[in-house]
């Protein structure tokens, strides 16, 4: 990134709301609003500045999104039932106190079927004969059984 300080509170800027018009006036107050949207664009091309922004952004999704590992790892602790949660609880004239419990039997059973499906535990064993192709074989082999026991017939033999 540049070293010019309105150029970096431009891109910190852009990256709040993605809206360059906003952001160059509030890293150059003066501007005229009619100008702004042009120069915003001539700043969002340079290199350095899209180089920054693409680099926030990245750096953004990472922290904000989970990954596969860290669903895993939290799947598996709720299994386990080392997590914990907490929940309202009625402690009597309408008051109500924060417990914090651990999972209980129904979600580590979800955890559980949730992790067997990533790791395939789960797959059903489905038998796929088709059965009308057997059917079909079976009756061609009749058919040919009934053939070979057919007598030819001379010509000779047939009276008019």
């Amino acid at each position: 990134m540049s070293r010019n300080k309105k150029h970096k509170v431009f891109a910190d800027e852009y990256l709040i709301d993605m809206n360059g018009t906003r952001a160059y006036l509030v890293a150059y107050p003066n501007a005229k609003t009619n100008s702004a949207s042009a120069r915003a664009n001539s700043l969002l091309k340079r290199e350095d500045i899209r180089k920054y922004i693409d680099e926030e952004l990245e750096r953004m999704h990472n922290e904000r999104t989970a990954s596969a590992q860290e669903v895993i790892e939290y799947l598996t602790s709720v299994m386990r039932g080392k997590s914990e949660s907490s929940v309202l609880a009625g402690c009597g004239d309408g008051c109500e106190e924060v417990i914090v419990k651990p999972p209980d039997e129904r979600e580590k059973l979800k955890a559980a079927e949730l992790l067997g499906k990533r790791y395939g535990i789960f797959t059903e064993k489905v038998d796929v004969n088709n059965e009308s192709e057997e059917k079909k074989q079976q009756s061609i082999s009749n058919i040919e059984a009934l053939v070979k026991q057919m007598i030819p017939v001379d010509e000779d033999d047939v009276s008019d």
